[in-house]
């Protein structure tokens, strides 16, 4: 298994020799390597067992990073990496030729940055000459991971060092905003609600699923799912026509006292619900149970993300 530790010269030394290093953001633990490297790159397909026609994400250190790799940079977002970064947007802009590898951006002429919001991340990046790839730090379509040991279980064979920066806060996936004819579209729904987009830029387009070929990581049909059958509903039915002692219940914040049951947030909050959502979805893996059955959130908030996933987790049944 891979070691797990704090040690950031570590992690640097590593990553300049070409290896691959699993880190932590505010969203997710990364896979991370050399964005610059294609024959990096390429590792960090394999390990994952990811398609190469879903791009990667590549992560700077600091907002006036973005100028290095993009050009024709809009007004709109010059604000919301002044105003979100370091945080859960990343931004897909028209790249410089020459500099990022094809294949982090899947062949398109566009490339998503990202400035992660994690203290232990940052400090990494300011270290190295180069920016990171890193798609989240699991096997392609399974949970995320937001903590170390969930790294450690699924990719710990495959590579040599975690750099433990405790488990993440925002607990999904950053938000992506691209722009098509000037105008501002949502490619995945994340960390970031719509509301606080659109107090900034207005009214956005929301343009979230793609069954190949996707513009940005996170749009396949198909992603994000636990190892059980997961069913989303009403859940007062669902609850009639699955046995109490083989199905896992994934509720807001109700309580239905199963043994087999986690509550995103006793009190209602998005945010904590957003945190605990994919350790939960983990947490139902290690029970005896069938099939999971859960409810959407109200959509409004990070209520939408979390939906999101829970729909796309459900797809691949």
């Amino acid at each position: 298994m891979a070691e797990i530790g704090r040690d950031i010269h570590k992690a640097a030394a590593l990553l300049q020799k070409g290896e691959l290093v699993a880190v932590p953001t505010e969203t997710v633990y990364g896979l991370a390597g050399n964005a610059l490297d294609t024959e990096v790159v390429a590792r960090i397909f394999a390990v994952k067992n990811r398609p190469e026609f879903d791009p990667l994400i590549v992560h700077v250190p600091a907002p006036n990073d973005m100028e290095k790799y993009v050009e024709d940079v809009p007004r709109e977002a010059v604000r919301l990496a002044k105003l979100f970064w370091p945080g859960p947007l990343t931004i897909v802009l028209k790249k410089k030729p020459g500099i990022i590898p094809p294949l982090v951006t899947a062949g398109m002429d566009t490339v998503g940055l990202r400035c992660p919001d994690h203290a232990l991340t940052r400090q990494l990046l300011s270290m190295l000459p180069f920016p990171l790839a890193a798609p989240s730090a699991n096997p392609f379509g399974y949970v995320s991971p937001t903590n170390p040991q969930h790294v450690n279980d699924q990719l710990g064979e495959k590579i040599s060092y975690i750099l433990d920066g405790g488990a993440c806060p925002v607990g999904i996936e950053s938000t992506i905003l691209g722009f098509e004819n000037n105008v501002p579209v949502i490619f995945r729904l994340g960390g970031l609600s719509i509301e606080r987009i659109e107090a900034i830029v207005g009214t956005v387009k929301v343009m979230t699923h793609s069954s190949s070929n996707p513009k940005a990581p996170g749009q396949l049909k198909s992603h994000y799912a636990p190892g059980k059958k997961l069913i989303v509903g009403n859940l007062d039915e669902m609850l009639q026509q699955y046995p109490a002692h083989s199905t896992g219940i994934l509720t807001f914040t109700r309580d239905f006292h199963s043994p087999y049951q986690r509550i995103l947030s006793r009190a209602g909050n998005m945010e904590e619900a957003a945190a605990n959502l994919f350790q939960f979805l983990r947490d139902f893996d290690q029970m005896p149970i069938d099939t999971i059955v859960t409810e959407l959130l109200p959509p409004e908030g990070l209520g939408r993300a979390i939906n999101d996933r829970l729909l796309r987790a459900a797809a691949s049944e």
